[in-house]
Formats: structure tokens, C-alpha cells, sequence
């Protein structure tokens, strides 16, 4: 009798397992078919886009760079001279020194030439005490804006960033991220291109540096990670960016913008709120959020994704 049970539970249990795997076998082949439709899609796009016009045009969106800064003193210089080297017109970066205990701010003062300024800006949304906000007398660091303020988390910097933010725009980064001199004009396409719909965000493929080479800020060649772990890891981000949020972004059912590289409409950002310090995944809450608004507003909307590396 014993042995009769234990057989049949087995038996059940294997049959559940099978079940289970041939679902999400079916389910990945689904998400893989409708990420190459919108990748063939956004190629076909590539093909008659001048990103030259882009870069020049007066159309063209402003963007304010948000890069919060906590402890980052060993790296902060050259990061910022990356994000400043960036081809774009229009932009602004921002980094919020979000009450460092090691000599960030210091550096940033040094390495700019940064001044204590009165600069002005509306406090739009909560966040903890601004103590000074610093500009440079240099005019090759004219399109940067240190914020010195209270430490309150990633998510209060961003707000904060986005008070003093002046363009159309927000994108949010990590300040240790490494972006492709492109990755600005490749971001704000799809806030132009859509013509019936809002796009309220816009995400971008991240790519691991492991093993790659880096110099002044930018990757010069890349390589695939020597170690076995870091190979599954490159594999890993293939498969979260660009088969899951490309597959989503199909059928307009992406619900995370991630937090190390995504672009705002700013306006709306102001209006649902920003970012929450109340939960630790801030940037899908967000993103949450604004697809509620736009819902409740009945305006059509779009929360996009690029597939190009950035």
C-alpha cells in the first residue's frame, strides 16, 4: 500500500514538473518570437535615421542627467568627464551628492572648478535639505550642476535631481555607468516618433564591462568575460533586456524602466509623484505609477525600450 502511494506521488509530481517546464519552455518561445518582430521593426526604423539631424536639430528634446553620487570618490572625476563628453546638443548633467562621507564633493569641486551659487529652482516635490548647489567657472564643464545635499537614498537624490532639472526630459543613471557617446540621441527617438501615443518612458539595453577595456570613460574594446560565471552573466542580460523588455515593449507591457538607465517625460514625472523613498524598487513604482495615470486620464501612452547597446 505504501509503496503504491509513493509511486503515485512521484508519479503526480513528475507529471507536474513536466507541465510546469513545457510552460515556460512555451511561454520563452513566445517572448523570444515578439522580441525579434520589434527588433526587426526598430532595424527597419535605423535604416532612414539621421542621427546627425538629431543631434543639431532645435526640435530636438532637452535632457537633464540625473546621476546621484554616494561614496564615490575614487571615480567620480572621470565619470563626470564621460557623461559630459556625451554627442548630443541639449542636455545638462546633474549629480546629486547624496551626503558622501569620503571626499566626493570635494573632488567634483576640484577636478571643475565648482563655485557655491545661488541658483534658483522650484521645490516641486519633497526631498531632504538642498545644502548647496555648485557651478563651474570653466566653461568645458558649463552643462554641469553639482547638488550638495542631506543623504536620503537613491530615490531622494532623484527627486531632488528633478527639481533642479530644467530640460524636457530626465534620464536617470548609476554614476559609475559607462554610456556610449550615442546613447542620448538613440534615447530620445522614441519620444518623437510616436505620433498617437505619449511616450512616458524610454529604457536602454545595459551590457556588462567585465573583462572589457576602458579608457577616459569609454569602452575602447570589448571582450566576453574570462570566467565561466561572468559569461553566464552576459548571457543573463541578453535574455532580461533583450528578450524580456523588447518582447514587452511589443505588446506595450513593460513595467519596469530600470533604475541604472532610463529616460522620463519630466512633466509627468512632476505630476505623479517621482520616485518613492518608501520601497527599494523605486524605479518600477514609478513606472507603476504613470501607467496608472495616463490609464485613469484616458490618454493613449507607450512606455518604450531600445535594443541598440548603450
Amino acid at each position: 500500500m505504501y509503496n503504491f502511494l509513493f509511486h503515485l506521488i512521484m508519479e503526480l509530481l513528475g507529471l507536474i514538473f513536466l507541465f510546469l517546464s513545457f510552460t515556460v519552455i512555451v511561454a520563452y518561445i513566445c517572448i523570444m518570437v515578439l522580441s525579434a518582430l520589434e527588433m526587426r521593426d526598430q532595424r527597419r526604423k535605423n535604416r532612414f535615421a539621421d542621427y546627425q539631424d538629431i543631434i543639431t536639430s532645435p526640435m530636438a528634446p532637452g535632457v537633464s542627467i540625473l546621476a546621484p553620487a554616494f561614496n564615490e570618490g575614487a571615480s567620480i572625476v572621470q565619470n563626470v568627464k564621460s557623461l559630459l563628453s556625451l554627442h548630443y546638443g541639449n542636455f545638462e548633467v546633474i549629480v546629486i551628492n547624496d551626503g558622501s562621507k569620503d571626499d566626493t564633493l570635494v573632488k567634483l569641486c576640484q577636478g571643475s572648478e565648482m563655485e557655491l551659487t545661488s541658483y534658483a529652482f522650484h521645490s516641486e516635490i519633497a526631498s531632504n535639505k538642498i545644502k548647496g548647489v555648485y557651478r563651474s567657472t570653466n566653461r568645458s564643464f558649463s552643462k554641469l550642476i553639482v547638488i550638495d545635499k542631506e543623504n536620503g537614498g537613491k530615490a531622494d537624490a532623484l527627486n531632488t535631481g528633478t527639481n533642479v532639472a530644467s530640460m524636457e526630459l530626465v534620464a536617470c543613471i548609476d554614476v559609475d555607468f559607462i554610456l556610449s557617446s550615442g546613447s542620448i540621441t538613440w534615447m530620445v527617438r522614441p519620444f518623437k516618433e510616436e505620433t498617437n501615443r505619449k511616450v512616458i518612458a524610454v529604457g536602454g539595453v545595459i551590457g556588462i564591462a567585465n573583462n572589457c577595456d576602458v579608457q577616459d570613460g569609454t569602452v575602447t574594446k570589448y571582450r566576453v568575460p574570462d570566467l565561466l560565471l561572468g559569461r553566464f552573466q552576459v548571457i543573463e542580460y541578453c535574455r532580461v533586456f533583450l528578450m524580456g523588455r523588447m518582447a514587452w515593449t511589443r505588446i506595450n507591457g513593460l513595467m519596469l524602466i530600470s533604475g541604472a538607465f532610463g529616460f522620463f517625460n519630466r512633466e509627468l514625472v512632476v505630476e505623479v509623484g517621482d520616485y518613492s523613498p518608501k520601497t527599494v524598487e523605486e524605479d518600477m513604482e514609478l513606472v507603476v505609477r504613470m501607467r496608472r495615470y495616463m490609464e485613469k486620464k484616458g490618454q493613449p501612452y507607450k512606455v518604450s525600450f531600445v535594443s541598440d547597446p548603450l
